[in-house]
């Protein structure tokens, strides 16, 4: 399977990244873990090696590389173990960037896109509101159009990058009577006037700066509107696929980390006068738990392939969210079952493993509602349509 989508040159990358975190990042986590904050410098590195626009438009100082490209980068920043890191990491270069280079003008390409690719600007996507949760169209955020300008208020929760972040796309109601046909994207800059972020206290992914953001009476030019008026919530809907891909992509790569891990530690843990990976009850279980992360990389492997060939995999995509968090999920908690009272120790990776990998049914959509949206698409024959090309 890996050797349909991946290249010799795409292994050559995978070994080169793979040195790069270890000797620029793995020494600084758990310093990360600990603050949580990411030093800048690190931003500049990703830049400078070309890991912040692989995806992206050469004009830009993009290298325009292929999906599993991507696909690489998001399952080894899995396997340092800090999802908190990988999550600040890949919402900067494939949420708000992604937005961007979408709906984007020329000029906000120019100097939004350009910077973030190199590593001197940090963006975050804000559309989660306190009130709303996964309901994106009952968001409440307002944009008033006023001459050339348009006024923002509103919040915003659970922000990856949204306390150190240079540059926030917002989504916001410019039509509160059209519900979700009245919302829109806009661009705004960290220091802009009633711009405020109060930092998140949470159980997982501590690395990452995770905010809730007010906006109050923020007046920003008309150009800093991304896209048409009232076309946001087809924008969001586009830019979902991406979005849950990565984090079932995300989810079979820390599966497999966690698994890489408790088979090795197995085979050296004894008891009972045996390696603890010669009892039937434990291999059978890891078996059933190899075959589920085997499974759910194919099929992820296969929607990567189809989005990177411009399919419209909202669907697919939202499958492969669902079922692959779950999976990570129990695989994870046998794992650490398996290290007994060491699984429990913080020096031990599956501790973080666990606290990191539970986030994976919950952001980017709940899969309470990813069910809800699986259902109307297979069951009441709901066809959502891509937004732009």
């Amino acid at each position: 399977m890996e050797n349909m989508y991946f290249s010799e040159e795409h292994n050559l990358f995978r070994e080169s990244l793979r040195d790069f975190l270890k000797k620029e990042v793995v020494p600084h986590i758990d310093k990360w873990e600990k603050t949580g904050s990411i030093e800048r410098f690190i931003w500049k590195k990703f830049g400078d090696m070309g890991f912040l626009g692989i995806s992206y438009p050469e004009q830009y100082g993009g290298m325009d590389l292929d999906i599993f490209y991507m696909v690489i980068l998001l399952e080894e920043l899995q396997k340092i173990n800090s999802a908190g890191f990988a999550a600040a990491m890949w919402a900067h270069a494939y949420l708000a960037m992604t937005h961007l280079k979408a709906e984007g003008s020329d000029a906000i390409k120019d100097k939004y896109l350009t910077a973030s690719i190199t590593g001197d600007m940090i963006g975050c996507l804000c559309i989660t509101e306190p009130f709303g949760g996964s309901d994106v169209a009952g968001m409440r955020s307002t944009a008033v159009k006023k001459g050339d300008s348009y006024v923002i208020n509103g919040s915003k929760t659970f922000i990856t990058n949204g306390v150190y972040s240079d540059y926030l796309v917002v989504a916001a109601k410019t039509n509160p009577d059209l519900g979700n046909k009245g919302i829109s994207i806009f661009l705004i800059d960290r220091d802009t006037q009633g711009v405020s972020a109060t930092k998140l206290d949470k159980l997982g992914w501590r690395a990452s700066d995770t905010g809730e953001i007010a906006f109050d009476n923020v007046t920003i030019p008309a150009s800093n509107l991304m896209g048409e008026e009232n076309k946001g919530f087809a924008y969001i809907m586009q830019h979902f696929a991406t979005e849950r891909l990565i984090m079932g992509v995300n989810a079979h790569a820390r599966a497999e980390f966690a698994l890489d891990y408790t088979m090795q530690y197995m085979s050296e843990r004894t008891a009972f006068g045996k390696t603890i990976d010669r009892f039937q009850a434990l291999r059978h279980r890891l078996a059933d738990h190899i075959t589920e992360v085997e499974i759910c990389k194919t099929f992820n492997y296969t929607i990567a392939d189809r989005l990177g060939k411009g399919e419209y995999v909202v669907k697919e995509a939202t499958m492969s969210k669902l079922k692959s968090t779950k999976v990570a999920d129990e695989v994870i908690y046998d794992c650490l079952q398996f290290l007994g009272g060491y699984g429990y120790m913080e020096e031990y990776p599956l501790a973080r493993l666990l606290r990191d990998s539970r986030l994976g049914p919950i952001g980017g959509g709940t899969s309470e509602i990813l069910r809800e949206i699986i259902a109307k698409m297979v069951i009441d024959g709901k066809d959502y349509k891509p937004a732009t090309k």
